[in-house]
């Protein structure tokens, strides 16, 4: 075959099967243009009807692949491969994923529950899977959350939604549990009297729902003292150390010993 055979047959194939990769250029590049304005107008829909923001990243991402899938489908029948035989692959590629990837569908049905039951939204504090931090975004797959000290916390949503979750923020309030010991030989009801003047003074403890400070237990070298005061749930450290700091304080101007060990020196005889 020589050089013109080929050229003929180049031609040939081109004149063929260069309309459809046309088409089949102009429908991607048309299709993702109008996925992208269905999106928009979903989001916009979803904002006026008030949908919950982790909810909206949610469905938004899940349409998203869905109407790809869609258009890469489209895209492959107008350059001439059959659906059926597409299908078939794509049944196959789809098992060995699937098989390969099972943790990875547990996180989509994790995220999937989540979305369904709504055990925290974004911006709420949680404690899972020994972890304490803000929600910041609910994926298809994760969760991520921003740590007490700044760092992200990526979550699997498979883990996450079979395992505890304590949600810090759901009840607006959260009580402060202290704990306090003084000496025996200190007088009780003089030490309650201070305490319960420490959560009084306190300007975020709230007042709506009344402190409380009882004696917990008699323990080998002091008497310890349940402290309890309630504040707001962005109040909490603030309120934890700052009654720990005034309760020292408070103390000491009472002339409350607080027991701590002492080291007694044995002199030899000479």
């Amino acid at each position: 075959m020589n050089t013109q055979d080929w050229i003929d047959k180049g031609y040939d194939l081109l004149v063929s099967i260069g309309p459809k990769l046309i088409a089949a250029f102009l429908i991607w590049f048309i299709g993702n243009f109008i996925i992208k304005a269905l999106l928009k107008g979903v989001k916009r829909m979803m904002t006026k009807s008030s949908y919950d923001d982790s909810l909206q990243k949610f469905l938004i991402d899940l349409i998203r692949w869905g109407l790809k899938v869609i258009l890469i489908v489209i895209v492959l029948t107008t350059v001439g491969i059959a659906t059926t035989s597409f299908a078939a692959i794509l049944a196959s590629i789809g098992l060995a994923i699937g098989l390969a990837l099972q943790g990875s569908l547990g996180n989509f049905a994790g995220g999937v529950l989540i979305m369904i039951f709504k055990p925290f939204k974004i911006g709420d504090l949680i404690e899972a899977q020994g972890e304490i931090g803000v929600v910041k975004e609910i994926e298809i797959f994760t969760t991520k959350l921003t740590g007490l000290s700044n760092k992200e916390i990526i979550l699997p949503n498979g883990n996450l939604s079979n395992g505890t979750i304590v949600n810090y923020t759901t009840e607006g309030t959260r009580r402060v549990d202290l704990v306090f010991g003084i000496g025996y030989d200190e007088d009780i009801k003089k030490a309650k009297d201070v305490f319960m003047s420490v959560l009084k003074s306190h300007p975020k403890v709230l007042n709506s729902i009344a402190p409380t400070v009882d004696v917990l237990e008699l323990a080998d070298s002091s008497v310890n003292f349940a402290v309890r005061p309630w504040c707001k749930t962005e109040d909490y450290w603030d309120v934890y150390f700052g009654i720990t700091e005034n309760t020292k304080i408070a103390l000491d101007e009472a002339g409350i010993e607080i027991p701590y060990p002492h080291q007694v020196e044995l002199k030899k005889e000479a």
